[in-house]
């Protein structure tokens, strides 16, 4: 690919799309922590990561390269995207975890916490867009080995996949592992006092904002939802308070390489959804 194409390639959702906007906000972090959480309940997918990979070893590293293979399918180009999906089907093909019952599980947990963390804490998205958001990430389930087709693509589908999969749920001794490894992971002795202090509470809330099965499976209580609502929109109101342009200066800046390719208008801002529905809302629509 030319670098003058590069230059125009909106990649594989474009500023327009609900993930473009969705993406870039601080509250995926913690939403991403839920979705680990609740990926780890599968007995048979997180007993693959336990086997046939070095999460014990090199938890955090893993956890990066997934916010860096979100991050590239949302803001790279599309060749870099395309790229980033066949690194990883060659990675479960070598692993043994291509299995897409499983596939579809990791998919699912994570669309389902990127929504749900989101607009908890305020992030504005309506129905029709939540909607929308979880039939573009069809395209991702794409790059990881499944078949769109076979993949939720509204809030009603996704509800009736985890209603189907609920009873193969448990919290058996490798969820543990998880568990324990995301309310104390290994850190760097200097390092302690600010696990102690701000991840452990982004830990808590990420457990707190599971749904209630998962709360039971665990064996461990949250507080009420209302109250974890309430929580997550006080995080994310703070979190919104760092400017955008300062967040997205840590590594890799996926989305500030994303603006310097398609210019100052790709930049995401919610306020770019409530402009969408106001206009496929108005007055003459369905």
């Amino acid at each position: 690919m030319s670098d003058e194409a590069d230059d125009r390639d909106p990649g594989l959702f474009g500023p327009a799309s609900v993930t473009w906007q969705m993406h870039g906000d601080p509250m995926m972090w913690i939403a991403g922590v839920r979705a680990l959480y609740l990926q780890a309940l599968h007995p048979r997918a997180v007993r693959g990561v336990m086997i046939n990979s070095d999460f014990r070893k090199d938890a955090w590293g893993r956890l990066l390269r997934t916010a860096n293979f979100v991050g590239t399918i949302s803001y790279g180009t599309a060749e870099a995207a395309e790229r980033a999906g066949a690194r990883v089907r060659r990675i479960h093909r070598l692993l043994g975890v291509d299995d897409p019952a499983l596939l579809l599980w990791v998919h699912c947990a994570e669309v389902d916490s990127y929504l749900e963390v989101l607009r908890r804490s305020g992030f504005p998205l309506t129905d029709a867009q939540a909607d929308r958001y979880i039939d573009e990430h069809r395209t991702s389930a794409r790059l990881v080995g499944l078949d769109p087709a076979a993949v939720p693509a509204t809030r009603a589908a996704l509800a009736g996949y985890f209603a189907a999969v609920r009873p193969e749920l448990e919290a058996g001794a490798d969820a543990r592992v998880v568990d324990d490894f995301l309310r104390r992971p290994p850190v760097h002795p200097v390092l302690v006092p600010a696990r102690e202090l701000v991840w452990r509470r982004v830990a808590a809330l990420a457990y707190d904002a599971l749904p209630p099965y998962a709360h039971e499976l665990y064996g461990r209580p949250a507080p009420p939802p209302a109250r974890v609502t309430r929580r997550l929109a006080a995080t994310g109101t703070a979190l919104r308070c760092v400017p955008s342009r300062l967040r997205w200066q840590l590594p890799p800046g996926h989305i500030l390489k994303a603006m310097a390719r398609l210019g100052p208008a790709s930049r995401p801002a919610p306020y770019k959804l409530r402009r969408q529905a106001a206009i496929l809302d108005g007055p003459g629509r369905a």
